[in-house]
């Protein structure tokens, strides 16, 4: 049976990124057949979840 879930809040944010760095996440996003929003998103929230934790 179809579940109306709630989603975390959505904040628009403008960020600056390589030419050449964005046709390599949009090849990945294409071929993972997901927007490139949620691509940046998962390889953020992978890089926050993975960073070397200071002592």
């Amino acid at each position: 049976m179809f579940e109306v879930r709630q989603t975390e809040e959505m904040i628009n944010k403008t960020f600056r990124l390589p030419a050449s760095l964005l046709d390599e996440l949009t090849k990945i996003a294409e071929h993972e057949k997901i927007s490139v929003n949620n691509l940046v998103r998962q390889c953020c929230e992978y890089a926050l979840g993975n960073m070397k934790k200071e002592k």
